[in-house]
């Protein structure tokens, strides 16, 4: 299958399952919306999930990411299908993920997974509104010692996270966007 091919598909998973329209929905930006993507329905659907990790790691092609990761919870299944895509192509590309607070017991750690000490990283969202939720995973993941400078999302809302990423220097590619769903 082509890249257009399994974008098509993608979208159409998308449309099918994660898309509510015609509501009022408080996002976690805190804004409200007339449409919502519940994007779990599709990171978690084995044909979605194939896709995103696929067309992630397509988009990843050609960077130097040492691993992917994000912030909890939404980001954990994308950083899952990109690490099992890049096993399949014999690319591997480490995962993570950031926790909202450091964990209480064990380690207390606020980053799991495979973090390289001073890699290269690129977070990954599943959606992203504001790109506040990826501010918070790139500024644990900076703390850390690693360098990141792009956010990789499943589908952008186009409501203002390319600027204020930009803010911090980060550059936001999207597979698809608001417009590709006439929302």
């Amino acid at each position: 299958m082509t890249a257009d091919a399994r974008l098509g598909a993608l979208k159409a998973i998308v449309e099918a399952k994660a898309l509510k329209r015609d509501g009022s929905f408080k996002l976690a930006s805190g804004a409200t919306s007339t449409f919502y993507l519940d994007m779990r329905l599709v990171s978690m659907d084995p044909a979605g999930a194939t896709l995103i990790g696929e067309l992630m790691l397509d988009a990843l092609a050609g960077g130097t990411a040492d691993a992917v990761g994000g912030l909890e919870t939404g980001a954990i299944p994308v950083v899952a299908a990109i690490v099992q895509a890049s096993h399949r192509r014999g690319r591997p590309v480490s995962g993570f993920y950031v926790r909202k607070k450091a964990k209480e017991h064990g380690t207390g750690s606020r980053i799991e997974g495979n973090l390289p000490r001073g890699g290269t990283v690129v977070v990954v969202e599943d959606v992203t509104t504001s790109g506040e939720s990826a501010v918070q995973a790139v500024e644990a993941v900076r703390a850390a010692g690693c360098r990141v400078d792009r956010v990789l999302t499943v589908v952008d809302r186009e409501a203002g996270a390319a600027a204020g990423l930009a803010r911090h220097d980060l550059t936001l590619t999207a597979l698809l966007t608001r417009a590709d769903f006439g929302v």
